[in-house]
């Protein structure tokens, strides 16, 4: 599929705090991949990983009941930017080595360009970039 749709440059939308979010946060980057024309890209996949990451953080970890998470993508033709706003307290952490579980992050910093924490007022904001994705 290698069809495109003219999409504005940022892109956000609010999920719920339940398990169906993750997969529809992750739908809803693939359309804005797709519709940027970078669904397809050799870091499209990676991309579609990192969200699911920061969406299932912020839903185990930041998003206190009754509330919801946004996802935001922004894409200026060369930089991709993923960002999961919630708004629960506290910073996410890196798992240890002796961690058994808790490798998102991990995976977030292996596979994007650069990734970091915002704090805000109330909650906080954990982002990555991805540096010319490019087209197929």
């Amino acid at each position: 599929m290698n069809e495109t749709t003219q999409l504005p440059p940022l892109r956000e939308r609010f999920f719920q705090r339940e398990r169906r979010s993750v997969p529809a946060a992750r739908q809803f980057a693939h359309e804005s991949l797709t519709g940027w024309g970078l669904a397809d890209s050799e870091r499209g996949d990676d991309v579609l990983l990192c969200v699911s990451e920061l969406a299932t953080n912020a839903l185990l970890h930041g998003v206190p009941p009754g509330r919801q998470f946004l996802v935001f993508l922004r894409y200026d033709g060369v930089v991709l930017r993923v960002e999961v706003h919630d708004s629960g307290p506290g910073s996410p952490r890196v798992a240890d080595e002796a961690d058994e579980g808790g490798r998102g992050l991990l995976l977030v910093a292996a596979l994007s360009d650069k990734w970091g924490v915002r704090e805000r007022e109330l909650g906080k904001v954990v982002w990555c970039e991805f540096t010319r994705p490019a087209r197929p």
